[in-house]
């Protein structure tokens, strides 16, 4: 998540694959939350929710 959020500061060229297998892999936890988070002008706050998400859900599995 935070090689992709890099990527769109420095405007990472879309076709490289590395670009792309980043965006496979992250894309599939992103959509579903673009659906309830707007973007704010031209910030995209998915991705920091989505880390945010993660961590939660993680440090819950570590406690079981």
């Amino acid at each position: 998540m935070i090689v992709r959020i890099a990527f769109s500061w420095i405007g990472f060229d879309p076709t490289n694959p590395l670009y792309v297998a980043i965006h496979e892999i992250t894309e599939p936890i992103l959509a579903p939350l673009r659906q309830f988070i707007p973007r704010i002008g031209i910030f995209d706050l998915t991705p920091m929710v989505a880390m945010i998400l993660l961590s939660i859900i993680a440090g819950a599995a570590r406690g079981l």
